[in-house]
């Protein structure tokens, strides 16, 4: 009988030990793959079991959650969606996250370990806290002013403080209502099918990721590197430019929009935007002195993030002197996001130094205590300090007496510069209006505020279209916005 139990006794140890065994190779070797796998659904239903936290404009959320009762608890709502959905994103219990949803969902979701008041714990427990808040450094007037100047047009604005590269509007147009895409029905499908149908591309975020010809805008780069290489020493002195230019090594004859610019200086070249004068500019000052002020500026970086990532603005490191001609007035492969010609204007408002743009001032549990906040990093120096003085003169005089009056704003010193870009087979497309600025307070020390805004569809007759007419305007009211925050 004796002999019996012992063999029973050894066999249940034999199970115990094949049941550890196995269990231990689930949880601890197959657990990812079990993770990973689509069919389950463990991660989902604990992912949506509470609410995210929220993002926070001015203090206050423009995200919130709704408790539904199914299976994927909680859905992402928002508050005046298509105005701030550059910023947000969407959170799709279907389509996954964009934007700063994406680039901080471990904080809205709770998965973040430094919200937990023991992160250690919270790694090896792999438990959830509840969602944190994340605090953005964008002004709802300014957000507000940018969203209503573009009027549905197609077309973004970014706005910056250019002392701490915060951000302080970005609108992209027109939008969409994130709100669509939360939820797990058949309305949800539909609207993505449509969204993303749409020729105009609502979900296209035309401030971060969408790249332009910056036309004449890109005129401040190239007199940066014109004054910082030595190539111009007098801004009033005659520059020896022919009018109509004829692109180095081609037959190919450049003109201008207005008149004047034969032999112009710098000072009339850049308050009436002469095309002959920076085409010669440009290729005179030489591919290695462009590019590497282009590089300073912000231009050939891949990996520039405000947290979400912002598409690469691109000068070419290979050209000829005459594709140097026309990258040196924003033409040719010469193409920037709005947020980067934001940091230009900035970088002239800043004394020549760029400041790295950021979206979020910081982040915090729900009951408000700061996890991580964002500090002001200066990215580069794009120009010395006597060249950011002068251009800041130089931009001063195209609002005051030049091509950017409709910026002007009475009592404050406003300067800009206007751009009208040319694109698609054979110059065929509506131009680009665009206009950079930046606008000093009387008595503030500096610039409190720089702003790009293109507008890619602008209402008025081709010869009419230019930054000056569609997109200065725009820029005075977002400027007026930020400075009466």
């Amino acid at each position: 009988m004796t002999r019996y139990i012992r063999h029973a006794a050894a066999f249940c140890l034999l199970l115990l030990v094949a049941l550890l065994v196995n269990a231990t190779r689930v949880q601890v070797f197959d657990a990812q793959e079990y993770d990973d796998n689509p069919a389950n659904r463990r991660r989902d239903i604990e992912r949506f079991a509470a609410a995210r936290g929220d993002i926070l404009v001015d203090g206050r959320p423009v995200t919130g959650s709704k408790d539904t009762g199914e299976q994927l608890r909680h859905e992402r709502t928002y508050a005046q969606g298509p105005l701030y959905a550059p910023v947000t994103g969407f959170a799709s219990q279907v389509y996954g996250t964009t934007f700063l949803e994406h680039a901080e969902d471990s904080v809205l979701s709770g998965t973040e370990p430094m919200l937990a008041p023991l992160p250690l714990w919270h790694d090896l427990t792999r438990s959830r806290s509840p969602g944190g808040d994340v605090v953005t450094t964008v002004k709802a007037a300014v957000q507000r002013a940018a969203y209503a100047g573009l009027d549905g047009k197609k077309g973004a604005v970014a706005a910056l403080e250019p002392a701490t590269g915060r951000i302080l509007a970005l609108v992209s147009t027109p939008s969409y209502d994130p709100e669509r895409l939360s939820g797990t029905g058949r309305s949800v499908a539909d609207s993505w099918a449509r969204l993303n149908g749409d020729p105009d591309k609502p979900m296209l975020n035309r401030a971060l990721r969408q790249t332009y010809p910056p036309g004449s805008t890109f005129k401040v780069v190239t007199a940066a590197a014109a004054l910082d290489s030595g190539e111009i020493t007098d801004v009033d002195a005659p520059t020896k430019s022919p009018d109509p230019f004829t692109l180095p090594g081609t037959s190919t004859r450049l003109s201008n929009e207005v008149t004047g610019c034969a032999d112009a200086s710098l000072r009339y070249a850049f308050r009436w935007s002469c095309n002959t004068v920076f085409a010669k500019l440009g290729a005179d000052t030489g591919l290695g002195a462009m590019v590497e002020t282009a590089g300073k500026f912000g231009f050939n970086d891949p990996g520039v993030k405000v947290p979400s990532s912002v598409a690469a603005s691109t000068f070419d490191t290979s050209m000829d002197r005459a594709q140097l001609a026309l990258s040196a007035i924003g033409q040719y492969d010469t193409r920037a996001t709005p947020l980067q010609m934001a940091s230009v204007a900035a970088a002239v408002a800043n004394g020549g130094f760029v400041k790295a743009p950021h979206l979020v001032e910081r982040t915090t549990t729900a009951s408000g205590t700061t996890v991580d906040s964002t500090p002001t990093r200066t990215l580069h120096q794009a120009m010395g300090p006597g060249t950011a003085m002068r251009l800041r003169e130089l931009m001063t005089e195209v609002v005051e007496r030049g091509t950017g009056t409709n910026a002007a704003i009475p009592g404050v010193t406003v300067g800009g510069k206007t751009g009208t870009a040319q694109h698609g087979l054979g110059n065929s497309g509506t131009p680009y209006a665009w206009f950079i600025s930046w606008a000093q307070k009387p008595g503030d020390g500096e610039p409190s505020v720089a702003v790009a805004v293109v507008v890619e569809d602008a209402a008025a007759a081709r010869a009419d279209i230019s930054g000056g007419g569609s997109a200065a305007p725009i820029a005075r009211a977002v400027m007026e916005a930020a400075l009466s925050g």
